[in-house]
């Protein structure tokens, strides 16, 4: 096996196609398509199937795809460390939470590891960057959650071997405009909610899962959008909204908010990253300094 083919291999099985795989490589589709079959000649297996519905990886295929990503990163690595590049870490975070939580996790790196060249790439999308982190694409993800393990919230997590460690919670408030019939009450039930309209996002967004677990069908779901779009629906009177404290915090500090009364258990600020890339050299290190 040789990398550039392992480098081919990875790209059809991203692309799903040689012609978009070649695109990506900057390499004719004759090329893309030789190097696979060389590969598939040297393990003495087919690693694709191919049909309408492009290049689909095999039993095998699944197989060598996580050695692939695997060999390629480890690479990677042993380029760098020759080379004496100061070591990386590719960090993820929800675009969410990527103002208020990550300048702390990155004051934490710098004193503790300021040889660390740190990566941010934040998304909205929670698959995403957990899909980067299984794929070897990023070492680790910032992200909310609940529960013991990840996906407690009620996401499924890809088939990958995560771990995690909760570095500090993340607050929910329900709030609503300051005249709701429920503003000042002592105490708020689910029950008292029932017919409210919960301002929410998408199925996927954490708080909407929240949401879920805390009100169940008690109130009709009205989708709003970003978590400030939320917000300034919940101050026009539009619908209450379920967000996290930090942002909301001014609103309901200048009045145009207010909080009702609903226990609301908070969030999890959890850090995500593939158990089995633990030994690569330095990365334990790097993630407790992240965490610490």
């Amino acid at each position: 096996m040789e990398l550039r083919q392992l480098r081919t291999f990875e790209a059809v099985v991203r692309h799903r196609t040689v012609t978009d795989a070649a695109n990506a490589l900057g390499l004719a589709p004759s090329s893309v398509s030789e190097q696979i079959r060389s590969l598939e000649r040297s393990l003495g297996v087919a690693l694709f199937e191919r049909g309408p519905r492009g290049m689909v990886p095999t039993p095998a295929g699944e197989r060598m795809r996580e050695w692939a990503r695997r060999l390629l990163r480890q690479a990677e690595q042993a380029r760098a460390e020759v080379a004496g590049e100061r070591p990386a870490l590719r960090l993820g975070a929800l675009e969410s939470i990527a103002a208020a939580y990550v300048p702390g996790v990155l004051a934490r790196l710098e004193r503790r590891r300021p040889d660390l060249r740190v990566e941010v790439r934040s998304d909205a999308a929670r698959d995403r960057l957990l899909d980067a982190v299984a794929a070897g694409e990023l070492e680790a993800a910032l992200l909310l959650d609940a529960g013991d393990g990840v996906g407690g919230l009620g996401f499924t997590p890809p088939p990958a071997p995560l771990d995690h460690v909760d570095l500090e919670a993340v607050p929910l408030a329900l709030v609503a405009a300051p005249d709701h019939r429920l503003a000042g009450a002592a105490r708020v039930s689910a029950g008292d909610l029932r017919g409210e309209r919960l301002l929410v996002n998408m199925p996927e967004c954490s708080f909407w899962m929240a949401g879920e677990r805390l009100l169940g069908s008690a109130v009709e779901r009205v989708r709003a959008g970003s978590v400030t779009v939320m917000a300034a629906w919940a101050a026009r009177g539009l619908g209450i909204a379920l967000l996290p404290e930090f942002a909301v915090r001014d609103r309901l500090e200048a009045g145009t908010l207010v909080r009702l009364a609903l226990d609301t258990p908070g969030l999890g600020l959890r850090l995500v990253w593939r158990a089995d890339r633990e030994a690569l050299p330095g990365m334990r290190e790097i993630l407790y300094a992240a965490s610490a």
